[in-house]
């Protein structure tokens, strides 16, 4: 059967991450979701929660929640998300499961279900050691699993599609690249007075740097950090941290400790009152934040994606990056690109977006142009044609 405007499916969604996970995976769901109900209305959206939440809502005419029934499913709702739920998939007559974030349901594939799964990235596979070993070990049989079991596989990016290839070696033509977007609000532009009510709101200085992620030393703000020490006594400009973490953010804070730059980095997640925010939780807030900034600095050693890039792109925020993994895919022409292993490069790219007026204006137009290539209608697309291909 040939999917058209005209064809009718009932689409079912892992929908964990969209409900519960306040970052990159959550937020690759919530706008995937929004973007297929709006561009493809003609279908009923099912969203498949293991349990209730009270950090998001997805709602819709055509969005549909499902919470485990019965005492064994809402007690175990993990058993119920990882294979029980095929009976509700079947009860709810959903033509097509789509995994968000590497999973499927064990069994799906013999009750003649049609299955999708988004794999973001096999960064454990890349580097355990970053890891907990026993987590390595679940994250890959299910990857594997998933990989194996599901009709298709949707890869985020050419360097996930690679690694699905070499490390589970999944023939090619299983996997089809599909660009993610981000929240519409950051292509939103912010009035200066909002933006003022924002700094006030977070105590932000006038002028400063920005990074965007979880404090792990796979995201390399140490690096930042010591680029902030080279230019100490030149470029007095404090960078604003969003994200958290736990013994990476340790090893860092003792770095800044030691080299007398604790004025000069400023972790928003550190104060209670921001951190309990829901316009923080949330991000509703981010888009002004993003456009109050110099630049946005993420010379991340390796990204599924790096949606902090796609969103400072929307936002017309230079963006400073890495050279290596699957950020030249996310930045295009429109970034700062520098070895994340060199803290000297990513120093000369601060400098210079900051003297250099016009240079940094070129790169916002760059970037707001290049961002018109990860649109959700875009996305949406690209999505509901590797459905067509598989049901």
């Amino acid at each position: 059967m040939r999917v058209d405007y005209f064809c009718f499916m009932n689409i079912g969604f892992d929908a964990k991450r969209a409900f519960h996970n306040g970052t990159g995976l959550g937020h690759y769901s919530r706008s995937l979701i929004h973007a297929l109900s709006q561009y493809y209305p003609q279908h009923q959206y099912w969203l498949f929660n293991p349990r209730p939440s009270q950090s998001f809502s997805i709602t819709g005419e055509n969005i549909h929640e499902v919470l485990p029934s019965g005492l064994f499913n809402k007690t175990f709702s993990a058993y119920w998300r990882s294979g029980n739920v095929v009976k509700d998939l079947k009860r709810f007559d959903i033509n097509l499961y789509h995994g968000l974030s590497h999973e499927i349901p064990v069994g799906i594939n013999a009750c003649g279900i049609k299955s999708v799964v988004t794999i973001h990235d096999l960064i454990h596979e890349r580097y355990p050691e970053q890891y907990n070993p026993i987590d390595v070990r679940i994250y890959s049989k299910k990857f594997r699993y998933a990989c194996n079991h599901a009709d298709h596989i949707i890869a985020i990016s050419r360097q996930t599609k690679k690694d699905i290839v070499d490390f589970y070696k999944i023939p090619e033509d299983k996997i089809t690249v599909c660009y993610q977007s981000c929240n519409p609000i950051f292509a939103k532009t912010i009035s200066e007075e909002a933006k003022q009510l924002v700094k006030k709101k977070y105590n932000l200085p006038d002028r400063f740097f920005l990074y965007v992620g979880s404090l792990i030393v796979r995201k390399n703000l140490l690096n930042i950090c010591k680029s902030i020490k080279i230019l100490k006594d030149e470029l007095k400009v404090p960078l604003v941290v969003i994200g958290d973490g736990k013994k990476y953010k340790e090893e860092v804070k003792k770095y800044i400790l030691k080299n007398d730059i604790q004025q000069q980095v400023i972790f928003l997640s550190d104060d209670p009152e921001i951190a309990s925010l829901p316009s923080y939780r949330s991000a509703a807030d981010f888009p002004a934040i993003y456009q109050s900034a110099i630049a946005m600095i993420y010379p991340s050693y390796f990204e599924g994606f790096g949606i902090p890039v796609l969103e400072a792109l929307w936002s017309r925020l230079p963006v400073i990056t890495s050279n290596v993994s699957c950020l030249p895919e996310a930045g295009g022409p429109a970034a700062y690109y520098v070895n994340p292993a060199i803290p000297e490069e990513i120093a000369a790219g601060m400098k210079k977006i900051f003297t250099e007026r016009d240079f940094a204006n070129e790169l916002s137009e760059k970037g707001w142009q290049y961002a018109q290539n990860f649109t959700p209608q875009k996305h949406a697309d690209s999505v509901i044609q590797v459905y067509d291909s598989v049901v």
